[in-house]
C-alpha cells in the first residue's frame, strides 16, 4: 500500500485510487473501450506503472507475487467502463487466469462485454504447439502497449482484442537468473541456487528453466538465450523488431549494455531490423539477479501501434 501511495504522489495527476486496494484508474478518459490490466506486486514498474495515455485506463494489483481478487478486477473495470466493454490483459498464470475470468463473469452478467488477451511469451514456459500454455513475463510489455494504442486509435473491443492477441503471438522471451529476490516479510529468496551457477528460461518467480549449469560469460549466455528465442520466432519471419533487454531487479544498467551490445551484435548477424530499442527494467521480480531478452516481430498495423504516441510513468513514445 505504501508503495501505491508513493507512485500516486509522484505520478498521480489524472489518476484515482479505488480506496481499500491496490487498484488505480484515469480519471478522465473518452467514450471507447477500456483497458484493465494487472497481476501481483512485487514486478515493478510492472503493473502499477503501466497507466497513462495509450496504456492501461485502469490497473488492478494483489499482494506480492498473487494475483488480484476477482471483485477488485470488477470494481477497477466499472471505474473505467464507458459503454463499450472492457478489455483485460493480463500474464499467462493460473491465478491470474481464474481470477480474470470470474471476473469477466461477472461482468457479463451485468452487461458488460469483456474480452481477454494474455501475454504468453516465455518462450521456455512449454513447447511452440503449446503456446497458450506459455507463462507471460517482461514481453507482455509489447502486448499492453498495442491494447492502448489500438483502444486510442478507437478499434472497437473484438479489433482491440484480435491486435493485442497479434501482439502476444508476435512476442518471444527468455530469461535467466543467478539468484532469487525476496517477498518482503520473508528471509528466504524466492529460488535458491547453488554457488557459480545459473539457471536460463526461468519464470518471474522463479519457475524451472530450460537449463541449469555453471556461470558463463555474458556474451556466452546470450549467444545461449537468443538462440533459442530466435529459433522459436522463426515461425514469424521476422525483419523488423523491437527488442527489450530487461533487468530483474539487482542487475545494473552498466550489465545491461553488455547484454545488449552482444543481443545487437547477434541480431545483426541473423539480418533483422532493430526498429526500436529498450535497455532497463520494465517488468521486475523484487532484487532477483539477471535478465530477460524479448523480441516483438512487427507487421505494418502493429508497428504503426507502437509508434503512436503513449505516456505512461516510466515510458513514453
Amino acid at each position: 500500500m505504501e508503495t501505491l501511495e508513493g507512485f500516486m504522489s509522484a505520478y498521480g495527476e489524472g489518476l484515482a485510487r479505488i480506496d481499500g486496494t491496490l487498484s488505480i484508474y484515469r480519471k478522465e478518459i473518452p467514450g471507447r473501450v477500456a483497458v484493465v490490466t494487472g497481476g501481483g506486486s512485487g514486478h515493478e514498474p510492472g503493473w502499477l506503472e503501466y497507466i497513462g495515455d495509450g496504456f492501461a485506463d485502469a490497473i488492478v494489483q494483489g499482494d506480492v507475487f498473487a494475483a488480484p481478487s476477482p471483485n477488485r478486477i470488477v470494481e477497477a473495470a466499472k471505474a473505467v467502463h464507458r459503454g463499450k466493454g472492457i478489455l483485460f490483459v493480463y500474464a499467462n498464470y493460473a491465478g491470474d487466469k481464474l481470477n480474470f475470468d470470474l471476473a469477466a463473469d461477472d461482468l457479463a452478467d451485468e452487461g458488460i462485454e469483456v474480452r481477454s488477451v494474455r501475454s504468453c511469451d516465455d518462450a521456455a514456459g512449454a513447447p511452440l504447439e503449446r503456446r497458450t500454455d506459455r507463462r507471460g513475463i517482461a514481453g507482455g510489455f509489447f502486448t499492453s502497449k498495442i491494447a492502448g494504442a489500438a483502444v486510442a486509435a478507437g478499434y472497437d473491443l473484438a479489433a482491440a482484442a484480435a491486435v493485442a492477441e497479434r501482439a502476444s503471438r508476435h512476442t518471444r522471451s527468455i530469461a535467466v537468473a543467478s539468484a532469487g529476490g525476496t517477498v518482503p516479510g520473508s528471509d528466504v529468496p524466492t529460488f535458491i541456487l547453488p554457488e557459480g551457477k545459473m539457471e536460463i528460461g526461468l519464470g518471474m518467480h522463479g519457475e524451472q528453466g530450460v537449463r541449469r549449469g555453471d556461470m558463463m560469460s555474458a556474451d556466452d549466455t546470450v549467444t545461449h538465450m537468443l538462440n533459442l528465442v530466435l529459433q522459436d520466432a522463426a515461425e514469424l519471419q521476422p525483419k523488423d523488431v523491437c527488442i527489450l533487454v530487461n533487468g530483474l531487479g539487482a542487475t545494473t544498467r552498466g550489465e545491461l549494455f553488455i547484454v545488449y551490445r552482444k543481443t545487437a551484435q547477434l541480431l545483426a548477424a541473423a539480418g533483422l531490423n532493430v526498429h526500436h530499442t529498450i535497455v532497463g527494467e520494465v517488468t521486475t521480480s523484487q532484487e532477483m539477479h539477471g535478465f530477460s531478452i524479448s523480441i516483438f516481430a512487427l507487421d505494418d498495423e502493429l508497428k504503426r501501434l507502437y509508434d503512436a504516441p503513449c505516456r505512461a510513468s516510466f515510458f513514453s513514445r
